[in-house]
């Protein structure tokens, strides 16, 4: 353990208030099957509900970081319990908590944790005893949880074999939409339509429930749609869609996008620590900073943390191009790639296979550059309305939850693309799947798009480095 003396001085607390949690050696098996000998905390919690008293049984695995980073808390059903899914606890039996979120070290602690823990259990409890064939009486749950009030030794409450492993029988196809403006509530309609999620999860830190745009959602509720005010409402997402915005009164421009990037920093960290395999999806403006932002904050690899980007003007060119121009260039697509702005580029890509001496993004042919500005002159009136916006998102988040494979101009770390040079996010044709970006196409340029380009990312580096991120 990275801070042995801290830790110890944690355990001995733990043992002076809750003296029924044993410390024990086990393997940890994490999401990536990876495996590491960790401490674990056993023992179970006193809860009183509905007049009854029950001791739950509980698991807390002890990271090496222990005690600055949260306890990993489990609880650990016998073979007659059930788990009961709901606000704190997912399907798996891992809890989420507040507190968890919000760990600081010294002033959190495994006491503190545990008291919260009964106080939220009390609340909901998170297991029942499971229903026999015949018996499907709601009154009936809770029942086998008190055969262990009187005492340990009527039950076997030991941990069951391989209990930091997870083996769910099917995994959710969980969305979490963080922002509860137009923006967010367009993003949640537009990807429920698309069928392609179990569960979606709306967070609407609005302080006021009638200033949020999802005061309609918790009146009429909708199948697959849980609406919260904590992040940790948002574990194990597949895909996190951020739509957050916290545009300050400042004139400066700096000092506006300054407010969003310290927004982020209390939302960006927790998302990532809560769903640690899933892709980050930025709608927050400006896009391309943003992205880069989250992706600073998160600590996940790149290729799981996208923009919005250029796709909706990219689809919209492709559209307009193909139908209501009724025109295509032989063996091509358009489309919008670079700064989210009016520095964004037309290019296009070609349909024939690549290879190393054939780029698969070019200028396109002298002959669709007409085309091309004939394209945007009616893009222009178009702008980035929420619904469209949702739309598009939508359309993001189906292509990784299906793992469709499907190419979407989204923005990107583009260093070392195109002769861009630096850390910056632009928008470029990417092939998305369930782990995010899996390929970007090559990119190759003409001379006043690639300049456009260019100056993009030099714009957006020299930004970036004015922000405390």
């Amino acid at each position: 353990y990275k801070f042995r003396d801290v830790a110890i001085e944690e355990l001995q607390k733990v043992h002076r208030v809750n003296p029924g949690f044993k410390p024990l050696v086990d393997t940890y098996t994490f999401s990536d099957s990876s495996q590491k000998d960790l401490l674990k905390l056993v023992g179970n919690i006193p809860v009183s509900y509905q007049g009854r008293s029950y001791n739950l049984p509980i698991l807390l695995w002890l990271l090496d970081s222990f005690p600055f980073t949260p306890p990993i808390c489990l609880l650990r059903p016998t073979p007659s319990m059930m788990i009961r899914v709901g606000k704190h606890v997912d399907a798996r039996g891992r809890i989420y908590l507040p507190y968890l979120h919000n760990w600081d070290h010294p002033a959190s602690s495994v006491n503190g944790l545990l008291s919260e823990m009964i106080a939220k259990f009390e609340e909901e409890p998170p297991l029942c005893t499971k229903p026999s064939a015949d018996e499907k009486d709601p009154a009936e749950l809770l029942a086998y949880v008190e055969k262990i009030s009187g005492g340990m030794s009527t039950m076997n409450i030991g941990p069951p074999a391989n209990v930091g492993r997870v083996y769910p029988e099917r995994p959710l196809n969980k969305v979490t939409v963080v922002g509860g403006g137009d923006l967010g509530v367009a993003c949640l309609m537009s990807i429920l339509a698309k069928g392609s999620v179990d569960k979606i999860v709306l967070i609407d830190f609005s302080e006021h429930l009638s200033k949020g745009g999802t005061m309609d959602l918790e009146i009429f509720s909708l199948p697959k749609v849980e609406i919260a005010r904590d992040l940790s409402a948002s574990a194990d997402s597949k895909v996190v869609v951020v739509t957050s915005n916290a545009w300050s009164d400042d004139e400066s421009f700096v000092s506006v996008v300054q407010t969003n990037v310290d927004l982020y920093q209390g939302i960006i960290p927790g998302l990532a620590r809560c769903s640690p395999s899933g892709v980050l999806l930025i709608a927050s403006q400006p896009v391309d900073i943003m992205t880069h932002v989250a992706w600073k904050q998160s600590g996940l690899p790149p290729s799981r943390v996208i923009g919005t980007g250029c796709n909706l003007d990219s689809e919209r060119l492709n559209y307009i191009v193909s139908t209501v121009l009724l025109s295509r260039a032989a063996g091509s697509q358009p489309w919008v790639v670079g700064e989210l702005s009016d520095n964004k580029v037309p290019a296009w890509s070609s349909s024939a296979p690549a290879t190393d001496s054939q780029p698969e993004i070019t200028p396109g042919p002298t002959s669709t550059k007409p085309l091309t500005d004939r394209a945007f002159e009616i893009l222009k009136g178009r702008g980035q309305r929420s619904l469209s916006v949702g739309l598009s998102v939508a359309d993001i988040v189906h292509s990784i939850l299906a793992d469709q494979r499907k190419m979407h101009s989204v923005s990107t770390l583009a260093q070392g693309w195109g002769g861009v040079c630096g850390e910056v996010f632009l928008s470029l044709p990417c092939e998305l799947g369930t782990g995010g970006v899996a390929r970007i196409l090559k990119l190759t340029l003409g001379q006043e798009e690639d300049l456009k380009l260019r100056n993009s990312a030099t714009s957006l580096k020299n930004f970036i480095q004015q922000l405390r991120i």
